[in-house]
């Protein structure tokens, strides 16, 4: 039988194979721009994620390099050489290019970001880091958040540098980090959420010591702008293992910090009054949302599979029948979803998309076995909007039950909502629900001028519209001289 230590070469084997075969693909770039670096007499080394990526069998055209070239010195040498060069990072060292090559017999685009060596920490009160640039690949590795990224490869001769094992940490699947966890993550408390949207991304394991250090250094996150905090987690819940990483996030108290609506949801055991666990049902829908997506990762749909019941907590009630009710929750959630989205500083389209969505996720458990009126129907699908195929996917996510009966009958009425939306839409296109008049032949019809009666016209027949489906021309007209008449 093997033994441990025969295994853990094994692994070491075959990400060195790897990573020989991603090197050799990128080699006709990277190569090339070494060797520019050299003959200006500077060092240049792929680096960090670039690396941890190689090792890992999948790296892509993102490449990532270090020198002891200083910004003003790397633009001169990319400038000729790249197809585009910007210098939106250059005040902390970096400057990123576009390089367009053929390689393996097909035009390829590569996005480059090229470093100088750098030490970088923040202050108690500061939410930038402070940059100093540094003189050797070491120093510019020990800063480096995790080992697994504190790796480097000298080019173009291909030597592999790894002053604290990180080759090891990647073959074992651990994250550490190069010094102590506090330093690295006094340096920049955004490491922390890192730690967790590695351990999703990859399905490493965190040590005890950095785990340790989270929960210890937690409230340092507060100092990190909500931008990146924002951008950090949009990784981490776009991630192919959401669920490892949030826990982490929770366990540690970063949650807390960041998004407090979701330890909220680890609603306190009552032995007397039994209710579902509320924070590991939203987990299970986000997984079961994932399961669903047919295009890609789908961050709005995430979002609202993990925000979708972060109302219970205010709303919970404890019932004279023993029962435990959640009254509303999906409005004051909605509320809630807005309100956090707006402080981690998302998009307005985002914030609007998602809060609707929660608000919307219930409104399914109304239709029963079919009783829902065709109005019912076409208002269900006016107030989704474009967001329908999302609200689908996420309604049918909110199943959790272990009862396969139950399951199996939500299914099915859902199924048959979706089949009546579908023959609805083939016989009104209700995708474009509007009403039978528009503003002109309104205005036309009743003699009237652009102003507020229009719109209270509109609205009417728009109700009519969503009441009792395409109407005739004719009784449109009359429908809306009679509203008129009512008004007079």
């Amino acid at each position: 039988m093997p033994n441990a230590n025969e295994d853990n070469l094994t692994a070491l084997s075959q990400v060195q194979r790897r990573a020989v075969s991603e090197l050799l693909r990128v080699s006709p770039v990277a190569d090339d721009l070494a060797r520019r670096f050299q003959e200006a007499g500077f060092s240049l080394a792929l680096v960090g994620g670039s690396v941890r990526d190689a090792l890992l069998g999948r790296l892509g055209n993102d490449l990532d390099f270090t020198t002891d070239a200083r910004p003003e010195d790397v633009l001169k040498i990319v400038r000729p050489w790249a197809d585009a060069v910007w210098e939106v990072g250059i005040a902390f060292g970096t400057v990123g290019c576009q390089k367009n090559a053929r390689v393996e017999g097909v035009e390829q685009r590569f996005e480059i970001e090229v470093t100088t060596y750098r030490s970088e920490a923040y202050d108690r009160t500061s939410r930038k880091p402070e940059v100093s640039y540094g003189d050797s690949i070491e120093q510019d590795l020990v800063r480096r958040d995790f080992t697994v990224n504190a790796m480097a490869v000298a080019l173009p001769e291909k030597e592999f540098i790894d002053p604290h094992g990180g080759l090891e940490d990647l073959a074992a699947r651990v994250l550490r980090t190069p010094g102590t966890p506090q330093e690295s993550f006094s340096d920049d408390p955004l490491r922390m959420m890192r730690a967790a949207r590695f351990a999703a991304q990859l399905d490493f394991t965190v040590s005890p010591e950095v785990v340790s250090a989270m929960k210890e250094m937690a409230e340092r996150i507060e100092i990190v702008s909500a931008e990146r905090v924002r951008d950090e987690f949009n990784k981490l819940i776009l991630s192919a293992n959401p669920r490892q990483g949030l826990g982490l996030l929770v366990d540690t108290g970063l949650a807390g910090h960041v998004l407090p609506e979701l330890p909220a949801l680890r609603l306190e055991s009552d032995e007397h009054h039994r209710h579902k666990d509320v924070y590991d049902h939203s987990l299970i829908v986000l997984e079961q949302a994932i399961d669903l997506e047919e295009d890609g990762p789908d961050l709005v749909l995430r979002l609202a599979a993990l925000l979708h019941d972060i109302g219970k907590p205010r709303t919970r009630r404890f019932e004279s029948d023993g029962r435990v009710s959640f009254h509303h929750h999906e409005v004051v959630g909605a509320k809630m979803t807005k309100k956090r989205m707006t402080a981690l500083k998302y998009s307005n389209e985002l914030v609007k998309d998602v809060s609707r969505l929660v608000e919307l996720h219930l409104r399914f458990h109304g239709y029963g076995t079919g009783e829902w009126t065709d109005s019912a129907v076409r208002r269900y699908v006016r107030d989704a909007g474009s967001l329908l195929s999302r609200l689908h996917k996420l309604t049918r996510s909110d199943c959790t039950t272990r009862n396969k009966r139950k399951a199996a009958a939500l299914s099915r009425a859902y199924d048959g909502l979706e089949d009546r939306i579908a023959q609805l839409q083939e016989q009104e296109e209700l995708d474009a629900i509007r009403p039978d008049l528009d503003g002109n032949q309104i205005q036309e019809i009743l003699g009237v001028g652009p102003g507020p009666v229009i719109g209270k016209a509109y609205k009417f027949l728009l109700e009519l519209r969503l009441e009792n489906g395409p109407m005739e021309h004719d009784a449109a007209v009359a429908a809306l001289k009679d509203w008129w008449a009512s008004q007079q």
